[in-house]
């Protein structure tokens, strides 16, 4: 190889190397946890007492399925799947997730 010719990211056949497993990308998805971890930290610090059954209303039935609905957020959050997880995190990025709990709490 000449000093002006550069690698690129391709394997056998001509197909594009994938950046799976490389320090990079596992880089990137760390990054990604913690914020996550950090989002889910602030939902808990500002809504942990909000029962269960509370959010069921807003989320619906299957909402945190399994976990009984005088439960508090905060003795779940860390347990919840990723579809209840991910409405939540939406709400509360985007400023409803307060606004809701309060009209479910009427």
């Amino acid at each position: 190889m000449s000093a002006n010719a550069r690698w690129l990211p391709f394997g056998p056949g001509g197909r594009m190397l994938s950046a799976v497993g490389t320090m990079e990308s596992s880089m990137s998805k760390a990054g990604l946890d913690n914020r996550h971890r950090n989002k889910d930290g602030e939902i808990s610090h500002k809504h942990g007492n909000t029962l269960i059954g509370t959010l069921r209303k807003v989320y619906g039935q299957s909402f945190a399925a399994g976990y009984p609905e005088a439960e508090k957020l905060s003795e779940v959050l860390l347990q919840l799947n990723q579809t209840s997880v991910s409405q939540l995190r939406r709400d509360y990025e985007t400023g409803h997730l307060e606004h809701k709990i309060a009209n479910a709490s009427k």
